[in-house]
């Protein structure tokens, strides 16, 4: 008799055993996958000694079927469909005195239907005191175009909306506005547009 109740006991035992591990295992399980869902996805893209970042699913800003408006109203435009916002980031490290030359650039994506002279661009960096105007609302067609002798080792045929260098570590933050030129009358086809945003920098050489 003894020995029956012992093994109930340890069968008892070993039951309430598997379920507090079970119950510890799920658990931990959804507390990780309660972790990974939280907070703000951010992407990088790190070029030499230059990285830049986005919360984006991607690096860049896409107009679809939209109609054309004043520099006035581009300039304002708000949200994530109508803004891209990044980081510029460079790293430097020891006392010495190295010189990162960068660029930003953009490139356009397959599956456009606007032309280059349809389509304006306004790059702002974003502090403290607001938005202040990097490039002022020009039509993508009237954009330097990058070539091979670029300090920032960028490579030729990429639209530059902004340049410059770091000489210290150092962020910065843009956001960019894209819109349909209010001169652009010709939107029999849908008004789709899509820019891919790049930066590149390299140290200069000593």
């Amino acid at each position: 008799m003894e020995n029956n109740q012992s093994n109930s006991k340890q069968v008892l035992l070993s039951v309430l055993g598997v379920v507090i591990l079970v119950v510890a295992v799920v658990g931990v399980s959804f507390a990780a996958f309660s972790y990974s869902k939280t907070g703000e996805k951010v992407n990088t893209i790190t070029t030499g000694t230059i990285t830049m970042s986005y919360s984006e699913n991607t690096n860049g800003i896409n107009l679809v079927d939209a109609l054309p408006m004043s520099d006035e109203q581009g300039m304002t435009l708000s949200g994530d469909n109508n803004t891209f916002d990044f980081t510029v980031e460079a790293t430097i490290n020891g006392s010495g005195t190295t010189t990162i030359n960068y660029d930003i650039t953009a490139t356009k994506e397959s599956g456009s239907t606007l032309p280059d002279t349809g389509v304006k661009v306004y790059l702002t960096d974003i502090d403290s005191n607001g938005d202040t105007q990097v490039l002022a609302p020009t039509k993508v067609s009237e954009l330097t175009t990058t070539n091979n002798s670029e300090a920032s080792g960028v490579p030729s045929g990429q639209y530059k909306l902004a340049s410059g260098t770091f000489t210290s570590s150092t962020t910065l933050k843009y956001r960019l506005r894209m819109w349909v030129a209010d001169d652009f009358s010709d939107l029999g086809a849908s008004g789709t547009y899509k820019l891919r945003v790049n930066v590149y920098g390299a140290a200069a050489a000593q």
